[in-house]
Formats: structure tokens, sequence, C-alpha cells
């Protein structure tokens, strides 16, 4: 059985992230950039890895709608050390994220702790779940007017 969800905010980052790993692997640079995304009542919050960067060189930029997130890892040698296995990917990483127009980019908020930057990102009001009111008449079908 196959289950999907109807929520337009994790529908539309499930694409952008299937997206971006298909570029990522056309690429084969192996840098990358985990990211989790989580859709609650009020807000969207985003989670990157970003282990071992130092927190200025990580720039959070919004343009039309994209959330960019950039970052650097570098990590320098003495000259009589010589490095013999490198497995952890150094240089420049970045990670664009395309923002639902139910979202309020003009009030997004990011902090780096403990090798993680958490983006949140505030719902706007009229995308906000709401309950509706039920009208009840003794002629219920005459309540609501055309």
């Amino acid at each position: 059985m196959l289950l999907t969800s109807i929520d337009p905010f994790i529908q539309e980052f499930e694409r952008q992230f299937d997206r971006l790993a298909r570029q990522a692997n056309a690429q084969g640079n192996g840098a990358t950039m985990p990211m989790d995304g989580l859709r609650r009542a009020d807000d969207v919050v985003l989670r990157f890895d970003l282990p071992g960067v130092d927190p200025d060189s990580i720039e959070v930029t919004v343009d039309r709608g994209v959330l960019s997130v950039t970052a650097r890892r570098e990590e320098e040698y003495e000259q009589e050390e010589r490095l013999f296995v490198r497995e952890r990917v150094m240089g420049s990483f970045t990670r664009r994220v395309y923002l639902s127009e139910h979202l309020d980019a003009n009030a997004i908020e990011a902090a780096y702790n403990n090798g993680v930057l958490a983006v949140r990102i505030p719902v706007l009001e009229q995308a906000k779940p709401r309950k509706v009111t039920i009208q009840r008449t003794a002629e219920s079908h005459k309540a609501i007017k055309s």
C-alpha cells in the first residue's frame, strides 16, 4: 500500500527535494547539504546539516520565492602534514528551496546551533487551517444563499 499526503507544503518540498537530489547525483560532486522539513500549524521549519561549518560563512537569502542557503567549509593543513584520506567534502555548499506562496518570505528567521541551521518560515494567516462554522436553521437548504 502506498500512502500519500495531500498537504501542499509537503508535496512541494518532496518535489523540490527529488529534483535537487537528481541534479546533485548528475553533477557527482558529493557536496550535499542534508535537509529535514517540518510542517507545523503556524510555520514550516527547515533544518540543514552543516557540521564543521564556520557560522560566519553561512548566508541565507530569499529572492522571488526561492530560499537559498550557502555555506563554506575549509580546512588548512600545516606544511609538514600529509593528507592520506579525504572523505569530508570541503568547499562551498548551496541549497535552494522553492517557497510556497502560502509562506511569509518577509518574516523568515534563521539560527545555527551545534552544526544545524534551522530556518523558520511562518505560514500566512489566510493559509492556516480554520474551522468553518455550521449554521443551524429550520430550513438548512435556505441558509446558504447562492
